[in-house]
């Protein structure tokens, strides 16, 4: 089964990552594309400008609805399937994002989320 786990971009890269997927809609700050080393950019997979300029307005505030907002959309991803097909070729994937805050991010929802298909996929 493939193990999920997330990491900020900014942490150096470890063979124990396994494969990396950046789950940022906008590149990140600072990085030059040739220091980050990803297999695969995924901006379908993540939060929509508009949600996630919404949440950024008052994020203490927005998490819990942020939350139900962004599952709502992965439910309506049309390629969801194919990236769990690809993920289930992997024994270790990891989600790289950007966000400075670890406890209240996207990347923890997707990590979940993409958890729950790959265990109803088995």
């Amino acid at each position: 089964m493939t193990s999920i786990k997330i990491k900020r971009v900014y942490e150096d890269f470890e063979e124990s990552d396994g494969y990396r997927v950046l789950v940022d809609r906008l590149w990140p700050r600072g990085m030059k594309k040739e220091n980050l080393h990803y297999d695969l950019w995924a901006k379908d997979i993540t939060p929509s400008s508009t949600l996630r300029k919404w949440y950024h307005q008052n994020m203490d505030e927005n998490w819990e609805a942020f939350v139900s907002a962004y599952q709502k959309e992965l439910d309506n991803v049309p390629d969801m399937g194919s990236y769990i097909d690809e993920l289930k070729k992997h024994p270790v994937v990891t989600l790289l994002y950007a966000s400075k805050d670890s406890t209240h991010n996207h990347a923890i929802i997707l990590q979940s989320y993409l958890e729950a298909l790959l265990e109803h996929a088995r």
